[in-house]
């Protein structure tokens, strides 16, 4: 257990090291009149930090800069409550879901002067709100849904012969009455589109228009936004070039990414991942704050923040709660409103 100077002068020397980028020496921490100790004593401070595992000494400098362990019983037990930032505002209301995702991603990364990342709720989660029928050529026919979180979805179908306007008319009508408010992934959905008191006709019609709802949840990827990518590589925050192309690369591979932060992320809680704690090779010079969202009994996505070990975590921390919070209250009003 590291006795309460020792705690100080650590915290004093992450502090410092964030700011100035530069090993942190005793001499530098003797001026700080709030540690109001001796150099020699700090030395020895620093001395009990370095065999704790907490510091380290770069080359043969004689200043201290912080190790993973450092940083991680910084964000554990020295971190000061964090503050509600009220400049996170995402003005999500009445937007859709998309728009919804692409200006959080953009206002985190603003706001922390980070790599944001953002994943969107999962296709299946939403449920159909307009279903449109449309006839382009006479044998040529494009189906377009509209789910309740705002996406759009078109299929087009063609036919051999040309298809009677009547039953495309009738197929709009009959397809918004019978679906709407059903779950992309729900059972009900698929026993709606084979209704076994229709006509023959209109059964086999329907089972033709069937993919466009049916395969829609199966074959729909996840979306991730990302922002500050330009932000994470200036300023030499990442120096290492291997570093940053397997960050570029896992960025590319969003699959990789939206495994990562599905694990990482169990609950609604912030989760901080330091250094070589993250699983993730890309990850193992950076750290990540990250925080799930979604409905009170079910979580939909992922808010995150991609920066530098020397990142101002009390500020990023709250920072991703706050967008959390936010994007959990207006998903909860889209799925209210579906």
């Amino acid at each position: 257990m590291l006795t309460p100077r020792q705690e100080q002068v650590l915290r004093k020397v992450i502090l410092t090291y964030q700011e100035t980028a530069q090993p942190v020496g005793s001499k530098a921490l003797a001026q700080d009149e709030e540690l109001g100790v001796r150099a020699s004593t700090i030395r020895n401070d620093l001395a009990q930090l370095e065999e704790h595992g907490l510091l380290a000494h770069p080359h043969t400098s004689a200043g201290r800069v912080p190790t993973d362990a450092g940083y991680r019983y910084f964000v554990d037990r020295l971190l000061p409550e964090p503050v509600r930032d009220h400049s996170v505002e995402l003005s999500l209301v009445r937007l859709q879901i998309d728009e919804a995702m692409r200006v959080a991603t953009e206002t985190l990364s603003q706001v922390t002067d980070l790599l944001a990342v953002v994943s969107a709720p999962p296709i299946d989660t939403s449920t159909v709100r307009h279903v449109e029928v449309l006839s382009l050529q006479p044998q040529v026919l494009m189906v377009v849904v509209i789910t309740s979180t705002g996406g759009v979805t078109k299929r087009v179908f063609t036919y051999e012969d040309a298809v009677d306007p009547g039953l495309v008319s009738w197929a709009g009508e009959y397809l918004n009455e019978r679906l709407v408010g059903l779950g992309l992934g729900a059972r009900t959905l698929r026993s709606r589109l084979a209704d076994p008191s229709l006509a023959q006709r209109e059964q086999a019609f329907l089972a033709t228009l069937a993919p466009a709802f049916t395969q829609l949840a199966e074959t729909a990827e996840d979306t991730l936004y990302v922002d500050g990518a330009a932000r994470l590589l200036s300023e030499h925050r990442v120096q290492d070039v291997t570093q940053i192309n397997e960050l570029m690369n896992m960025l590319e591979r969003r699959v990789t990414l939206l495994e990562f932060l599905r694990a990482a992320v169990g609950t609604r809680d912030v989760v901080v991942g330091i250094g070589a704690e993250n699983p993730v090779p890309a990850l193992h010079s950076l750290a990540i704050v990250a925080s799930g969202y979604g409905l009170p009994q079910r979580a939909l996505g992922t808010v995150s923040v991609i920066g530098p070990l020397t990142m101002d975590y009390p500020s990023t921390i709250g920072t991703v709660r706050e967008v959390a919070h936010q994007l959990s209250r207006f998903v909860t009003d889209v799925y209210e409103d579906a």
